[in-house]
């Protein structure tokens, strides 16, 4: 008899890791094709998730884009009201500027009209309507 230690016909050691390999093989071909059936679910389920994960990446890559052009227009809009006001304020405090804003205002009063100022009226707070009074 051979001892436990020994090598088995065909160079695997009995009780060893050829033991143990041959326990984990399919014995019948029924066994064989569930395990066949076990990892096939599970390379579809894992190329399922990957397709939703990539299609989740796609659609917030897409919103990106889309935040991005939108950002971008206002962006171009801010930067041309800038350069307006920038353009505006250059004139102004150039040489003549306050006479360019006298001219450009043209609703100043003349000197023949009587000016209207509305007051709230300090008696009647809860007044809605503001009255004219003359000075």
């Amino acid at each position: 008899m051979r001892s436990a230690r020994q090598a088995a016909p065909g160079g695997v050691q009995a009780g060893g890791a050829g033991a143990l390999l041959s326990g984990l093989r399919p014995s019948s071909a029924g066994q064989e094709l569930i395990c066949s059936g076990v990892g096939l679910t599970l390379k579809l389920s894992l190329a399922v998730v990957a397709t939703v994960s990539l299609v989740r990446l796609i659609a917030a890559y897409q919103q990106r884009l889309d935040r991005y052009g939108e950002i971008t227009a206002v962006l171009d809009i801010q930067k041309a009201k800038l350069l307006k006001a920038q353009n505006r304020f250059d004139t102004l405090f150039a040489t003549g500027g306050e006479q360019r804003l006298i001219q450009e205002q043209d609703q100043w009063i003349a000197p023949n009209r009587l000016r209207v100022v509305w007051k709230q009226s300090p008696a009647a707070p809860d007044s809605p309507f503001p009255t004219v009074e003359r000075p």
